[in-house]
């Protein structure tokens, strides 16, 4: 008889629509029989943090995260859990009095754990990934493909190995911090050391509904599925849920 393995995914926040988001990657974690996960919407239940063989995070300004919580995930990934942190994790946002929108250094010791805190993004648009580690097995045989997402433009922290990029330069309109000269990579999937463990962070999969945006308007004019509809994208997302597998109790 094989040993279940525990998945923990942490599915919520603020601007995205988590339902669509959490019903996707339940049924891709399905595809795994002998995966077992528990799913919450926060970061407050730590004995299910302790308990579980990976995590999987798809939250974006999640309210309420405590220097306990925070200390609780960098020791999961330092004892050598693996985290799939997927889009709007590694985000802390203030929506300002003059519409304007800041990124807060508020969760220190989160963001050092992730290897980056989102700091802005251009408006939606197309546009194209590339794979800046064509031998990695996470990437491997990935061919350039376009999207049409949130581009994150981030800061790093600590070790970080690119897997796949994109170009940006110019104005994220709307944000405090909204200049972005030049033309390095921005990355888009990335790998972070930390302790015995390992983040790997997929900045693709921004999904919004039209109730998704209160109480800043009552309803959003469209719904935006994004990269999820993109076979790319969902062969990453399982190429990803191996990696956790991989790097899990043994069957």
């Amino acid at each position: 008889m094989t040993t279940p393995i525990n998945a923990y995914l942490v599915c919520g926040g603020r601007w995205h629509d988590f339902d669509f988001a959490r019903v996707e990657l339940l049924r891709l974690l399905g595809e795994h029989e002998n995966v077992r996960t528990r799913v919450a919407g926060d970061y407050r239940d730590l004995e299910a943090l302790e308990a579980s063989d990976f995590l999987i995070t798809y939250t974006c300004d999640l309210e309420g995260v405590s220097p306990e919580q925070e200390k609780a995930l960098q020791n999961f990934v330092h004892a050598g859990g693996r985290w799939l942190a997927l889009h709007g994790t590694n985000s802390v946002m203030d929506f300002l009095d003059d519409g304007r929108v800041a990124s807060p250094r508020t969760q220190d010791t989160l963001m050092r754990t992730l290897g980056s805190q989102f700091i802005a993004h251009p408006p939606i648009a197309p546009y194209t990934v590339e794979n800046v580690n064509p031998e990695h097995p996470l990437v491997a045989g990935i061919e350039p493909f376009e999207v049409e997402d949130e581009l994150y433009l981030c800061e790093y922290h600590g070790q970080v190995e690119a897997l796949l990029a994109t170009h940006f330069s110019g104005q994220a309109v709307g944000f405090v911090e909204a200049d972005w000269p030049g033309d390095e990579p921005r990355l888009v999937m990335y790998l972070h050391p930390e302790g015995e463990g390992e983040v790997l962070y997929l900045t693709l999969g921004h999904c919004r509904g039209r109730y998704d945006m209160r109480p800043l308007m009552d309803a959003y004019p469209r719904v935006e599925r994004g990269s999820w509809e993109s076979p790319v994208f969902l062969e990453l997302l399982r190429r990803s849920l191996r990696w956790c597998l991989e790097g899990s109790s043994p069957l």
